[in-house]
């Protein structure tokens, strides 16, 4: 009895150390981000509908696509924030800031209460939906 009580209690320590290992990796929550988690793409949602494509580089760079009105105009960089990042313009002038939520996720409560989230990727489109009217933004390689 004594040796299955040790075998239990090894496997829950073990358990709940891989879930909280797991849980550790996204504990990314008001973290500069940094140029080599910045490259690639990014979805510029609203109220769970994305609206459109962002690029970032590691040399601070921006690329957008049409986002109908939702970011500022002029976005032609990022720089890192003490909590997160901010889209900038070509002069550098912080043109909207975001807040790290998560690894993947960042936040920017707009004036009018509006929460705009940056997700890493492409936007989650169920297979068989059309994606239409989701600007797909700047291709990696052009």
């Amino acid at each position: 009895m004594t040796h299955r009580m040790t075998i239990l209690a090894g496997a829950v320590a073990a358990f709940g150390l891989g879930f909280g290992l797991a849980l550790a990796a996204d504990n990314e929550a008001g973290v500069p981000l940094s140029p080599a988690e910045a490259v690639g793409g990014w979805t510029l949602q609203s109220a769970g509908q994305a609206i459109c494509m962002l690029r970032l580089t590691a040399n601070h760079q921006a690329r957008t696509g049409d986002c109908g009105g939702a970011l500022p105009g002029g976005v032609a960089g990022w720089a890192t924030t003490s909590n997160g990042m901010a889209l900038t313009g070509a002069d550098g002038q912080v043109l909207m800031r975001f807040d790290r939520w998560s690894n993947s996720l960042f936040v920017s409560r707009r004036t009018s209460g509006e929460d705009l989230q940056l997700m890493r990727g492409a936007p989650n489109v169920p297979a068989g939906s059309s994606s239409a009217g989701i600007n797909p933004g700047p291709r990696p390689y052009d």
